[in-house]
């Protein structure tokens, strides 16, 4: 007989919990270092909710407007924080204000002026961004170019409203973790010339590989919730 999705669910967290553990220790970090990011797309509120009631904080989007069409569901779940993963549309910089704590994909200084004035407008004093780098320069990926976030960062600076805490990047698909180690290290060392803490690497299949190179959020999907379901927004 089946388990029950919460019990399953519970198992998977353990799981990476242990072995964010284990990453930890081979790389001699604090693990309170490193936070688990539920990455929830077409994953329902209903399983959100578990997640939640097991002791997860921490949730990733990547589309705005499946944000938006799950956000009455979930917006009793006190001490939730949301973070945005996916590319953000200028025209959505606005909702992307009131629906995230974080966005963790600002790419350009058109993107980012915008999302200050807005900010500005809702009164928001210092909104939480990374920079979403193109580690490996894939043509059709987002982020910047690594060569441009110093300018980059240096622009966010000036900024009123929002506040740089550090980068994010999607290494190259690759079925052996390790393929992805030279790009989790060449972000990390970017990040130490930029000054800044926080590091968005590392996923369901190379998580482990991104902690032992100074991830400080990670971001499991399948890990918890298994093989990706049927989108809740077309």
């Amino acid at each position: 007989m089946s388990k029950p999705h919460e019990e399953r669910l519970g198992e998977a967290i353990q799981r990476a919990q242990e072995e964010i553990a284990r990453a930890c220790a081979r790389s001699h970090r604090a693990i309170d270092r490193v936070r688990l990011l539920a990455a929830v797309k077409n994953v329902a509120p209903e399983r959100i909710r578990e997640a939640y009631a097991l002791g997860l904080r921490l949730f990733g989007e990547n589309r705005v407007q499946e944000r938006a069409l799950k956000r009455a569901a979930l917006e009793d779940l006190e001490g939730a924080e949301w973070h945005l993963l996916g590319p953000l549309q200028s025209n959505k910089a606005g909702a992307a204000l009131d629906l995230f704590d974080c966005l963790e994909t600002v790419d350009s200084l058109e993107l980012a002026r915008r999302l200050d004035r807005l900010a500005g407008e809702r009164e928001r004093a210092k909104v939480p961004v990374l920079i979403e780098v193109n580690i490996a320069a894939e043509a059709q990926k987002h982020g910047i170019a690594p060569d441009q976030a110093p300018e980059l960062a240096a622009a966010l600076a000036s900024l009123a409203h929002l506040e740089l805490r550090g980068l994010m990047a999607v290494p190259p698909a690759a079925t052996d973790p390790e393929a992805s180690r030279r790009h989790f290290a060449a972000l990390a060392s970017l990040a130490g010339g930029l000054g800044v803490a926080e590091l968005s690497m590392g996923m369901s299949t190379d998580y482990t590989v991104a902690i032992e190179e100074g991830a400080t959020i990670v971001r499991l999907g399948s890990a918890l919730f298994g093989a990706r379901p049927a989108p809740v927004v077309s």
